[in-house]
């Protein structure tokens, strides 16, 4: 009960600095465009490098992979499968990356455990 009743008193003292918190937001989304993630499919066979926000930044394909492009289109359809599944493994990467860099910012203000609000809990 004495937790909620933190919680309630730093949001409401988060609510009067709204400064503080544009301060927390800003550092969450620095750290976030600076993050780069690796997503990886078909055993390294595509590489999708990913920033924390959500940007794709760098696609990598195994020679293998770009050899057997050239030759058939199963290959051409298997590479395109295997760079969306590095990009959505990037993309999950940073999502989480995102949630855990929301709950370190939300601890460092008394705000965690706060329900409803995304990386709080």
């Amino acid at each position: 009960m004495f937790d909620k009743l933190k919680q309630a008193a730093a949001l409401a003292d988060l609510m009067k600095n709204k400064d503080k918190l544009r301060e927390a937001g800003d550092r969450v989304r620095e750290k976030m465009d600076r993050t780069q993630l690796i997503g990886v499919s078909g055993g390294g066979a595509a590489r999708a490098t990913v920033t924390g926000s959500m940007k794709v930044i760098n696609i990598e394909l195994s020679p293998g992979l770009v050899a057997g492009m050239a030759m058939d289109e199963k290959t051409r359809e298997l590479a395109g499968s295997l760079i969306a599944e590095a990009v959505n493994d990037g993309l999950r990467q940073a999502q989480a990356k995102l949630q855990e860099t929301l709950g370190e910012e939300a601890r460092a203000m008394g705000l965690d455990g706060l329900p409803g609000l995304p990386g709080f809990n």
